[in-house]
């Protein structure tokens, strides 16, 4: 093996709640753990303003915090976190996992990708800077914060649909912006539609999230596609739900199998196509987007990638 080449026992791509999670297990097990992170430690959840349906705070938590309380624990245990871009991760001959990274080249015993998934962006004067002070991109996890409030529903598919139904639980009324028409089925829409707390507004464009002077969310500007005519909509938050992007660039030309979306396929055991490379979190095909089931998926990670090592182990020594 090249000098070059720094060897490990477990590569984590990503350092949100998922890997985390799994860090925690494998490390306390003490099997040699390197996370690799290219943005925030903590992903979405440490820029999420606050979150209130994590088990265990019964008050609520700041996303910061809680992504800071991960890391330290993950830390305590002997896990090391290297702040560098992943750039390709294959299977070489040896059965190993060779990752190249911005910091250099690793080879593991086994791999956790664990990079989460982005929220489609609008990109408007307002967005970024309202974000979690009145700019959402999660029902479940926010629209508690909205009882008996108004609300902005940007969207015209089925995540939009269902999840403006999902806030008529708290808000007392709800418009949905729809630049063209609707995307999503048929029996949603008509649920929609036929809901009291909902207006649909459709042909129209967001053009700018305002704020008052508290920096909080308190209308959103719009415009007629057809008709050119400006409209003003007074409202206490902005839900977007334009879509998801898995954070999975970098696999583009690798042989980890990605559904039609860009998220990554894995069987029951979060076994990607790629033996001895894993997947949890946000950006595994049919997650729930939630913390509280990727950091359940990272320590579910965790204990098949032990599994795998005592097996390859095994198998090393039933063959000398």
């Amino acid at each position: 093996m090249s000098d070059d080449v720094k060897q490990i026992e477990v590569a984590m791509i990503g350092a949100g709640p998922s890997a985390l999670a799994a860090a925690v297990y494998t490390s306390r097990e003490n099997i040699q753990t390197v996370l690799f992170e290219k943005g925030v430690i903590g992903g979405l959840a440490a820029i999420t303003d606050k979150v209130d349906n994590y088990p265990g705070f019964d008050e609520g938590i700041e996303g910061m915090e809680l992504a800071q309380k991960l890391q330290n624990q993950a830390e305590r245990f002997g896990a090391v976190i290297e702040l560098a871009e992943v750039s390709n991760i294959e299977r070489n001959e040896s059965g190993r996992i060779k990752l190249e990274t911005s910091s250099g080249v690793y080879e593991a015993g086994a791999a956790l990708i664990a990079t989460g998934s982005d929220y489609k962006k609008i990109g408007v004067p307002g967005e970024q800077e309202y974000y979690g002070r009145g700019v959402h991109y999660c029902a479940t996890c926010d629209g508690a914060f909205y009882k008996d409030k108004k609300l902005v529903v940007v969207g015209g598919g089925n995540s939009a649909a269902q999840e403006s139904l999902f806030l008529t639980r708290f808000a007392s009324e709800i418009v949905i912006l729809i630049r063209s028409d609707w995307r999503a089925s048929e029996v949603l829409v008509e649920e929609v539609e036929a809901h009291e707390k909902i207006k649909v507004i459709k042909h129209v464009t967001t053009q700018e999230i305002v704020g008052n002077e508290e920096k909080k969310v308190n209308k959103v500007l719009a415009k007629n596609t057809e008709t050119d005519e400006q409209i003003e909509i007074e409202t206490d938050g902005v839900f977007v739900f334009v879509g998801l992007l898995p954070n999975t660039q970098f696999l583009a030309h690798t042989d980890i199998e990605l559904d039609e979306i860009g998220f990554i396929k894995t069987d029951a055991g979060l076994r990607t196509s790629v033996e001895g490379v894993f997947a949890s979190g946000d950006v595994r095909s049919g997650a729930t987007m939630q913390i509280a089931s990727a950091v359940g998926e990272g320590a579910t990670a965790a204990l098949k990638i032990r599994e795998y090592l005592e097996d390859q182990a095994r198998q090393a020594t039933s063959s000398v």
